[in-house]
């Protein structure tokens, strides 16, 4: 039997194909393109659709078995608007983009830090799905014939053959979740100018949402049981096997995460004071579980740095260790101020739940050695993950367990 997680993320979307035994049978990829202008960054949906049926092709194609089951996962808070005729209306608007920052000012001037913190469980700034949403509502006529809202994997999801569904873990990324109730936040939607109606149904992670029906995809995916996989830090960490007690993953990507799962809600008190640290209270991909994240733009800084730089990898990590480099002391402070932002998250979280016992690190940065050698100097207990796309190992394993083929609290693969 083969199973296939597919990561939908920021910067390209990435697809692998494991058999039973979480052994690799083919990978693909593609890049995420995004319009960068004066009005921000955004991409379409369509262009979306691209990137992840693209990556999935490739890695069936590689793989050349049938799939049972497909695992998406994808980068939260980003949204598609549809008409009745399911017709896409708006762009989609990057999960960084700032254009939101007046959206922002009034949310903090009608609802507030402390309680947007407490009940949505996240801090109040511009990420989250409700202010973006608002905006569009104001600045694009077309937002207001929507009927309704899929987020990136659910999008992807439902192009696929899948059932309008959202998540759990990725319901709780938008803003308009009171993570406490398990269910909508109506003081929030009336304020973004959103509805009950807009959302669909909202899923655990790992629960059938229909099969793979598109003919835009390899035949060997044909069928195949669809599945959401969360939020793509808690598809790694599920992927990396750092969902377990005392458990954090350190998922430094382009965008950089500390996640770690905890058995039971914080107090509502806990949940504002951890969203003003910074650090978002989500459910968990694992069933009776939540998140907690630690979201920097540390990895993405670091990727801006290489690029003004303009060195590869390899050449800012010798050149930092070259005393007398200026790129290198350049790419030296970059790595450090994204490590201490990390340590500063990582210890906020420690004061509410407690040390953590184990901390993976996942995502392309673990390859710098200089990025590296910045965390072990702040970390202890620190583990270097040999899996290669936890995230999608992650969705791949939501996968199996979706059809059946392991049981609930199995994994795919080995540490």
């Amino acid at each position: 039997m083969a199973f296939a997680g597919l990561d939908v993320g920021t910067t390209s979307s990435k697809a692998v194909v494991y058999d039973g035994e979480g052994t690799v049978l083919g990978t693909g990829r593609a890049p995420m393109h995004w319009d960068t202008g004066s009005f921000g960054t955004q991409t379409d949906s369509e262009r979306l659709c691209r990137s992840a049926f693209d990556a999935l092709n490739a890695a069936a194609q590689a793989a050349g078995v049938p799939v049972q089951a497909v695992g998406v996962t994808s980068m939260g808070e980003s949204g598609v608007l549809v008409d009745a005729q399911g017709q896409s209306l708006t762009p989609v608007i990057a999960w960084h983009d700032d254009r939101d920052g007046a959206e922002v000012a009034d949310l903090v001037a009608t609802i507030g830090p402390d309680t947007f913190g407490g009940v949505a469980g996240k801090p109040l700034r511009g990420q989250w799905s409700l202010t973006k949403h608002r905006w569009l509502l104001t600045h694009d006529p077309a937002a207001r014939a929507a009927v309704r809202r899929f987020d990136v994997a659910g999008w992807v999801v439902h192009r696929l053959g899948g059932d309008p569904a959202l998540e759990m873990s990725l319901a709780g990324r938008t803003g308009w979740f009171d993570i406490a109730a398990g269910d909508w936040w109506d003081d929030a939607l009336a304020w973004s100018g959103a509805t009950r109606s807009l959302m669909p149904p909202v899923v655990p992670a790992g629960a059938p949402v229909g099969m793979i029906t598109s003919d835009d995809v390899n035949l060997l995916l044909r069928n195949a049981v669809l599945t959401f996989a969360g939020h793509d830090h808690q598809a790694s960490a599920l992927g990396a096997r750092a969902t377990g007690p005392g458990h954090e993953l350190d998922s430094s990507g382009t965008a950089e995460a500390l996640v770690r799962t905890i058995d039971a809600l914080p107090s509502r008190g806990d949940v504002a004071r951890l969203a003003e640290a910074g650090i978002t209270t989500d459910p968990s991909v694992e069933a009776g579980h939540w998140s907690l994240l630690g979201g920097t733009e540390g990895g993405l800084a670091q990727q801006r740095a290489m690029e003004r730089l303009g060195m590869d990898l390899a050449e800012l990590d010798r050149a930092a260790e070259s005393p007398g480099s200026e790129a290198g002391a350049q790419w030296r402070a970059v790595v450090e101020k994204a490590a201490d932002e990390a340590l500063t998250l990582h210890r906020a979280m420690d004061e509410v739940v407690g040390p953590a016992a184990r901390v993976v690190v996942t995502g392309g940065w673990r390859h710098s050695s200089e990025v590296m050698r910045a965390k072990r100097s702040r970390f202890a207990n620190l583990e270097v993950s040999a899996v290669e796309e936890a995230g999608a190992l992650g969705a791949a394993t939501l996968a199996a367990r979706a059809c059946g083929a392991i049981g609930p609290h199995e994994h795919l693969g080995v540490t």
